[in-house]
């Protein structure tokens, strides 16, 4: 059985393999993944299903990185989309660059009966950092570059699950734990070996809504109502945008989302027998592309281990906050950060945190800034926070001069600099920031540099607008699978 192993330019591959590896457009071959690895624990499976897992390079990770989570385990998912190869033959296009069209990150809480899957759009604008290419340099920081971009950096057929994962703990000031890639025959052969999934369609799909290239509608590929796919018609169903809402990626994330829960569901209904296990089991771990963390059939079964209290009602799918910006997408602040915050504090997304859902007049004490400059640095590796507390000062009167990236990172509690004389506007900014520290400095002013305490529990002042709880619009695995499967 082949075995991982590395090229001499640093990248792991598959001895005896000539071809690029299939991609999978989309991640939802996780769910099944990693519940037929659950019951996967006898010994006699180890060699096989490690013969079938590839590895990828850690040595793309950022040097910069979220300090580790104390509570949970977050692990990213990548559906990945080259469109080389035999691809062509299922449906892909022209190109030997390997693309990411879906990725979500999946926090599994600490108390091991919740998991919590958040789906990152691929036209989201974020900061792509640093990034390691094939021949060992690194590139420069991308501002306003696309999320999917990331996995395309290098444009090697295999991708850069690195460089996703960099951009994710950028984006969300989260320690990825472990990165997962999804292959896209390997998706297939678990759809074929659970015995098929179960669908819904609000309206009959043709060949012309899968190829909007097509001149004519074509065949009935898929009928209204509920039905099982399997194979090359999954395939069809989780790359399906067109003739469905309004033919949006976001749409396409809320059925991806709706099928990931019905494949999980699937197999909890069927058992997780030894007959059942060894071929679910086999396809589940040849789709996957790991970090060298969970290299090995074990660690992928001790990682599947911890899933197995988690209950259908208890996991739950939900998008970043999100708003469109043109033809893009753009993260939406405060209610993302404190989507983040939530995860950090392995809070479940239905539980408000302290301050969440407080009409205006509800704070404990009134902070007003008018007639008080303050500047604003981002003491932290937690992108956009500069911004947030910007938006929180200015929400109270302050008038913000600046913000920026302070000099030094990697600050816990906040800081309000303050210069002779200005002592107690300080202090009224300081409310704002609970825990924040004053110290006193030869230049006048104010200054607040945000630490990481900012970031981990923002506070009923620094989010006066969050109103929602950042999972009220969650779906769960247990959920009808006709129920709010299109946007638009």
């Amino acid at each position: 059985m082949a075995r991982a192993h590395r090229h001499k330019d640093g990248r792991a591959g598959r001895r005896g393999r000539d071809k690029p590896r299939r991609p999978l457009r989309t991640a939802l071959a996780v769910g099944l993944s990693l519940a037929v690895l659950t019951g996967a624990g006898a010994g006699w499976a180890y060699l096989r299903l490690s013969g079938n897992i590839d590895t990828f390079g850690a040595d793309g990770l950022s040097d910069h990185r979220p300090s580790s989570a104390a509570l949970g385990q977050n692990v990213l998912v990548i559906g990945s989309d080259s469109r080389s190869g035999d691809n062509s033959s299922l449906g892909g296009g022209e190109g030997e660059v390997g693309r990411s069209d879906t990725a979500f990150l999946l926090h599994v809480y600490a108390d091991g009966k919740h998991a919590v899957a958040v789906s990152i759009p691929r036209d989201t604008l974020v900061e792509i950092p640093a990034c390691k290419l094939p021949d060992g340099s690194w590139t420069e920081p991308r501002q306003q570059a696309m999320f999917n971009a990331a996995f395309s950096v290098g444009e090697t057929p295999e991708g850069n699950p690195a460089c996703t994962q960099n951009t994710v703990e950028k984006l969300t000031g989260l320690r990825v734990d472990h990165t997962v890639v999804v292959d896209f025959q390997g998706f297939a052969a678990l759809t074929e070996a659970v015995g098929g999934v179960r669908i819904c369609l609000p309206a009959d799909i043709h060949q012309g809504d899968l190829d909007p290239n097509r001149a004519t509608p074509g065949k009935r590929v898929f009928r209204k109502g509920v039905q099982e796919v399997q194979g090359q018609a999954a395939l069809d169903y989780v790359r399906l945008r067109h003739g469905v809402g309004d033919g949006s990626d976001i749409g396409r994330i809320k059925r991806q989302q709706a099928f990931v829960g019905a494949l999980v569901k699937k197999v909890r209904e069927d058992g997780l027998t030894p007959t059942r296990l060894l071929p679910l089991a086999d396809a589940a771990t040849r789709s996957l592309t790991v970090d060298p963390g969970l290299g090995s059939a074990d660690r992928l079964i001790s990682f599947a281990m911890s899933l197995k209290n988690v209950e259908l009602d208890d996991t739950r799918f939900v998008t970043v906050p999100w708003r469109y910006e043109g033809a893009r997408v753009v993260v939406v602040q405060p209610e993302a950060d404190a989507l983040w915050a939530a995860l950090r504090a392995d809070r479940p997304l239905d539980e408000k945190g302290e301050g969440a859902g407080k009409e205006k007049g509800e704070e404990e004490e009134e902070v007003d800034g008018t007639g008080i400059a303050v500047a604003v640095a981002n003491g932290t590796t937690v992108t956009g926070l500069a911004a947030r507390a910007a938006e929180a000062l200015t929400a109270h009167g302050f008038t913000v001069t600046g913000t920026s990236t302070a000099p030094e990172q990697g600050g816990t509690a906040t800081v309000v600099h303050h210069g002779p004389g200005d002592r107690e506007a300080a202090a009224t900014a300081a409310r704002l920031f609970p825990g924040a520290k004053l110290a006193a400095s030869p230049d006048p002013g104010v200054r607040v540099t945000v630490g990481q305490e900012y970031a981990d529990a923002p506070s009923p002042g620094a989010t006066p607008k969050a109103t929602k709880a950042p999972g009220e619009d969650a779906r769960s695995a247990a959920d009808d699978i006709c129920s709010d499967l299109s946007y638009g």
